[in-house]
């Protein structure tokens, strides 16, 4: 007979009960499921429109609110636009000197689309995206977690090409809606289990069947043109019979328990600051009981009005677009350099809140395990080289961070593209070499645990990363 304690798994609980109750995280389940492959990588994109403020050397704004810092890789002085990040120095890394190379002569307003993707997917005519970062490390995930991505957005929806609403895209290239209301994602992160939930699901899945079968039907009646976009709106809903059949294996599976304290769920755009918080925290609750371990949030769609231009309210200031176009004037540079300030701080408040919380199932805190980015496709004026990026965490995804990371040459001072305050700019001839932005995108995978060596055509990893 052996003499071997053993602690009880939150699993063993859950199943000798033979109820499906919501618990709360508890310390004796965690350490008694932990072993070290179950420890959870996540990774996180938070992507901003428009760009961000590049003054000219020689202009009086340049020394504090142009956004790339000063100096080199551990030496690096922050300006005011990111000095709010100082106290996370050690946590972050700064990059400049990467872009994608198919969009590099493509008006910022047209190239969000591939930011995650890397695809050529051009300023006009014929489009087609490609899959997006998150989703495949969403596809490797797989069952591990209830929801194999969360996909968020200031607009919600998908857009339309070249003005998309979400940074997420399937493996067709497919744009995946995006959800903006806090309640709308609560709901979906921690109410759906049940009765009603199986209920739901049983009718969806027999309506599915049903239109399934009248539309493949009628393609037989189709021109070859009418059949090419049918087919398109199969596989769109071949997608959802997925989704409603992983739905169906989580569906007597528990929803945890969160902290709702911190929670805002009627805020939208309006009330920018409140709104900022309350996504944020779903993604922190959302990672904190391993509901996913995939997630984008987009501040607002390139070349565009709405919800997301009212983000910059938040600081006082008229719409978050037209901080861009405004530049030259009396406090033109101040102005987009503190709303990009702002987008910072509410980054770095997130990022803070992982470092402050301990690993659930696994060593450290949440920010080691947690690869967080925050970008935009555009730098100076719509300009879609150099892209702005921010990242932090992943400690024990061996990401080493507290450094600035300049690639390329030929713009060691940032100075390429700065001062632009028209369209002009962006047709401008390339003078600076920069590297594939997919380099860091293969790198990110594999620390991630996905196997490959290529992402959107390029192979490898970035050095020094």
């Amino acid at each position: 007979m052996s003499n071997k304690t053993s602690s009880p798994s939150r699993r063993q609980f859950l199943q000798g009960t033979g109820i499906a109750l919501s618990l709360p995280w508890l310390e004796t389940f965690a350490a008694a499921d932990k072993t070290p492959e179950d420890t959870p990588r996540r990774f996180l994109s938070v992507y901003h429109p428009d760009g961000v403020g590049l003054p000219l050397r020689n202009d009086p704004a340049w020394k504090d609110w142009s956004w790339f810092p000063r100096g080199g890789e551990h030496n690096f002085e922050l300006t005011k636009v990111l000095d709010v990040l100082q106290p996370l120095r050690s946590e972050i890394t700064i990059y400049s000197g990467l872009s994608h190379p198919a969009v590099r002569q493509v008006h910022g307003h047209s190239n969000a689309d591939q930011y995650l993707t890397g695809a050529a997917t051009g300023g006009h005519g014929a489009y087609q995206n490609s899959i997006s970062l998150d989703q495949v490390y969403a596809n490797h995930i797989g069952d591990k977690t209830r929801h194999a991505s969360l996909v968020m957005s200031t607009n919600g929806g998908i857009g339309g090409p070249r003005g998309a609403q979400t940074q997420s895209f399937n493996a067709e290239g497919r744009a995946i809606p995006a959800m903006n209301r806090p309640k709308q994602i609560f709901d979906m992160l921690f109410i759906t289990s049940g009765k009603k939930a199986a209920a739901r699901l049983a009718r969806s899945k027999s309506s599915l069947d049903l239109l399934v079968e009248h539309t493949r039907s009628l393609g037989r009646k189709l021109s070859s043109k009418d059949q090419q976009t049918l087919q398109q709106y199969l596989d769109a809903v071949r997608d959802t019979e997925v989704k409603l059949a992983k739905a169906q294996r989580w569906i007597d599976t528990p929803v945890p328990t969160v902290d709702t304290s911190n929670l805002k769920l009627d805020a939208d755009p309006k009330e920018a600051s409140m709104y900022f918080q309350t996504m944020y925290e779903l993604i922190y609750l959302a990672f904190l009981s391993d509901s996913t371990r995939a997630a984008t949030f987009q501040l607002g769609r390139e070349n565009g009005e709405g919800p997301h231009d009212l983000l910059s309210k938040a600081v006082g200031l008229g719409g978050a677009h037209g901080l861009t176009h405004a530049v030259k004037r009396p406090e033109g540079w101040k102005n987009l350099g503190t709303y990009n300030r702002y987008q910072a701080m509410e980054f770095g408040r997130f990022v803070q809140k992982l470092k402050d919380t301990a690993e659930p199932n696994g060593e450290g805190n949440m920010l080691d395990n947690t690869f967080a980015m925050h970008g935009s496709a555009s730098s100076s004026f719509h300009l879609s080289r150099n892209y702005p990026i921010i990242s932090a965490g992943g400690k024990n995804m061996g990401f080493d961070n507290g450094r600035y990371l300049k690639f390329g040459s030929g713009n060691d001072d940032n100075q390429a593209g700065a001062g632009i305050d028209t369209d002009a700019g962006w047709r401008g001839k390339i003078e600076v070499e920069e590297l594939p932005l997919a380099k860091l995108f293969v790198t990110v995978l594999q620390r991630l645990g996905v196997e490959t060596d290529s992402f959107a055509g390029y192979s490898g990893t970035l050095e020094r990363v």
